[in-house]
């Protein structure tokens, strides 16, 4: 027989025979941030999922709670990472409490409905169906049990890694991202059990704009962190149900886009992504300098006014010809420029502005510093960031306010009997900046400070 002919018998030969002899293998899952490892095998092989869904109630925002419907217990549920050619057998597991069946519909299966049919669950049961992964790439699982909508709404969905058969290129570190929104019968932050608004859902008005299932899922001690010099790889999700995302991360670049969730780079020296509702992307990107960079929808009012935004804390050695920070600060005097003329030998004499220009410079330099988070009015983002209106912290003690402002903070908090737990970086304000700010927030947004803050605080109490 020719080789040939060889070749086209085996090809033939009834799937059952190849996949007997693929090595067994339980797949590790991850919740969100964390990702599976790396495969290292070079060859196929049968891989078991196990996976429950559970209805459960938890945290939406500070003071807000849900009902969330999973895959796992998490929303996003958990991250399944395999290879191209392996074969998956799906064990699917509706919790005895649920109150409604519920199924899967892996977008990265070849078959009618990704798998949906053959794995619609009832409570208190569990269903088996396999696939083999064929298309390698970064894929969106969901539940698609009728109404499809209401089930993804809930927080039923994850991503799914189909690596090619020679893997990925290595990178320092990888994260998981899925971004997802909430439509609640209560406005943003209103406090209590809120159920599913599906009025809104249909008009595409959510209350909550999310990453990884909650507000400040990447804030605070959750934010995802690491080091200068790292190449980082990001798996990016969009559970929807309906909103197209804008990634991006305020203070760095992609250096490479797979658009999409292909296996090929579709882009390089990319700034923002799009990511469409029930679809992926992959961005890496190598960390320069440290600090805190922040995570968005650049669809801006989602990051700041509906929970969109998390944090990557970077720390390590700063590189000052990549990144200097502020180097100064003057006045600008449009009349004459910054620079006035002196007498030669003659050292210039600081001016001292009146109460009234330092309150004007205290609020041009909140506007632009510190607005962006604490909100026009001072009012805060609730459950990301704290208040500045009618502050019991913030009015204690004043020279823990200036040490905030001058060195972050990090950390929970309580504002107004209200926890916080997130990030505040560093400003790299000028001493008279400081002080400058301080005063204006102290004596606006309902607070009650008289006096001014003087650079000789802000001095004091940095050296504290």
């Amino acid at each position: 027989m020719k080789l040939g002919h060889i070749v086209l018998a085996l090809a033939l030969l009834p799937m059952s025979w190849t996949q007997d002899k693929m090595p067994i293998e339980e797949a590790t899952l991850t919740y969100a941030p964390n990702v599976p490892p790396a495969i290292k095998r070079d060859h196929p092989a049968r891989v078991q999922v196990k996976m429950t869904t559970i209805e459960k109630v938890s945290r939406l925002a500070d003071g807000v709670e849900y009902t969330f419907w999973t895959f796992g217990g998490a929303v996003p549920g958990p991250m399944i990472r395999v290879r191209e050619g392996d074969i998956i057998d799906f064990m699917l597991s509706n919790h005895p409490d649920s109150k409604v069946p519920h199924n899967i519909d892996l977008h990265a299966a070849t078959g009618p409905g990704g798998g949906a049919a053959a794995s619609l669950t009832a409570p208190g049961h569990t269903s088996k169906f396999s696939f083999k992964v064929i298309n390698p790439g970064l894929y969106v699982y969901h539940c698609a049990t009728a109404p499809v909508g209401m089930h993804v709404a809930n927080g039923m969905y994850g991503l799914i890694l189909v690596e090619p058969k020679f893997g990925l290129p290595p990178v320092d570190r990888e994260f998981y991202i899925m971004q997802s929104e909430f439509y609640t019968v209560g406005r943003n932050g209103e406090r209590g059990l809120q159920p599913l608004s599906m009025e809104k859902a249909i008009d595409e008005r959510p209350d909550y704009v999310v990453f990884n299932g909650s507000v400040g899922a990447l804030m605070g001690d959750n934010a995802i962190e690491a080091k200068t010099g790292e190449k980082i790889r990001m798996y990016l999700g969009n559970g929807g149900p309906n909103l197209i995302s804008s990634f991006h991360v305020i203070g760095e670049i992609f250096d490479d886009v797979y658009g999409e969730g292909g296996t090929m780079i579709s882009q390089k020296n990319v700034q923002t992504t799009l990511i469409p509702a029930g679809g992926s992307a992959m961005v890496t990107f190598r960390t320069e300098v440290p600090g805190n960079y922040v995570l968005v929808d650049h669809s801006i009012t989602r990051a700041f006014n509906k929970g969109a935004v998390g944090i990557l804390k970077v720390e390590g050695e700063p590189d000052l010809e990549v990144y200097s920070g502020k180097i100064s600060n003057t006045v600008y005097h449009p009349e004459g420029g910054t620079i006035q003329s002196m007498p030669i030998g003659k050292t210039p004499e600081k001016v001292a502005l009146s109460p009234a220009k330092v309150l004007e410079h205290g609020k041009e330099i909140y506007e632009t510093s510190c607005q962006a988070c604490h909100q026009a009015g001072g009012k805060g983002i609730p459950g990301v960031f704290p208040p500045l209106a009618k502050s019991d912290w913030l009015m204690a003690d004043l020279n823990r306010s200036i040490r905030v402002v001058t060195n972050g903070l990090s950390g929970e908090i309580v504002v107004n009997g209200v926890k916080y737990n997130s990030v505040m970086p560093v400003l790299h304000l000028s001493d008279e900046d400081v002080a400058a700010v301080m005063s204006y927030v102290r004596q606006n947004f309902g607070n009650n400070a008289k006096d001014m803050v003087t650079v000789e605080q802000v001095v004091k109490a940095k050296s504290e």
